[in-house]
């Protein structure tokens, strides 16, 4: 019996895959897919590989692979399946942590290493049709690029619709996406390395600790998940009693115009006068001239 393969979208499992040191070409292949660099990345150590049971189930815990290549690029990746509407501002603050740690106050500026950025996400994000955007610092008028020190991928996993057999990163993200899908298990003859990652998913997904490990990581997910779920359910209801609150005041500042206004039509229809009828109202002049 075939056993059903754990999903890559779930962290652990991510990480597990793309962050093993016992199979670094997954890794080396998935990051020349998605960077696509002029000369490719030939070896990587990696930089962050622990992990605890605590670390497993804390929801808040980020599970991101943290890697430097051959070339001393350092490169994070992290998966992340919960639209926390941070996101963008999230990625850049993680490339900032990584790019600055490198210095240490030993290094020069110069120094610093080449950061990039790799966000595997489970939600659309970008106004972009494409699955895969990558962004850099270049001048707006120009296009001249600053630097490519800085370069921040996203790859929107439910962007990805046609399988591209050309492109391996379209292959990766299909089966990051569903690797039990009948296409995605075809693309392994073609991609040596995807064949390597599902042997290797296969294991984890046999494995009795890997499977407790993969549910409580799904548990501690789902915790967080539902807990946004409810902030945001409270937020709206929330905006909903404000606005009805909101309309009731407006509603009632409206009627009490419309009364005053039609006070001051009779009143001018009796022939009274317009400081009178200022006084009994509280309209204006220039208010009650337009309704003559």
């Amino acid at each position: 019996m075939c056993t059903k393969l754990f999903e890559p979208k779930v962290d652990y499992v991510f990480k597990n895959l793309f962050g093993s040191e016992k199979h670094p070409r997954i890794l080396i292949s998935f990051l020349n897919a998605c960077i696509k660099p002029e000369s490719p990345i030939v070896s990587v150590q990696l930089k962050n590989t622990e992990l605890s049971k605590e670390y497993i189930e804390d929801s808040f815990s980020r599970l991101d692979v943290l890697a430097k290549t051959d070339k001393g690029e350092i490169i994070n990746i992290e998966m992340q399946r919960a639209d926390e509407k941070n996101m963008i501002k999230r990625s850049l603050y993680y490339w900032s942590k990584a790019f600055s740690g490198e210095y240490g106050g030993k290094s020069r500026y110069s120094e610093l290493p080449r950061t990039i950025c790799i966000n595997v996400i489970d939600f659309n994000l970008l106004l972009e049709e494409n699955y895969h955007n990558k962004y850099i610092l270049k001048n707006t008028k120009t296009s001249n690029i600053l630097t490519d020190t800085m370069e921040i991928h996203f790859i929107e996993l439910p962007k990805m619709k046609e399988i591209d057999t050309k492109d391996a990163l379209s292959m990766w993200t299909a089966f990051i996406n569903d690797p039990n899908d009948d296409k995605v298990i075809e693309l392994e003859s073609m991609l040596e390395e995807l064949h390597e990652a599902r042997i290797e998913l296969a294991r984890i997904s046999r494995d009795p600790k890997e499977a407790e490990n993969y549910r409580l990581r799904q548990n501690a997910m789902n915790e967080r998940m539902n807990a946004l779920l409810e902030a945001e359910d409270k937020g709206v209801a929330k905006g909903m009693a404000q606005g009805i609150a909101q309309g009731i005041a407006q509603g009632m500042a409206q009627g009490e115009k419309l009364a005053k206004l039609e006070i001051a039509k009779t009143s001018l229809q009796n022939g009274l006068s317009f400081d009178i009828i200022t006084q009994i109202t509280g309209l204006t002049i220039e208010e009650i001239e337009k309704l003559k």
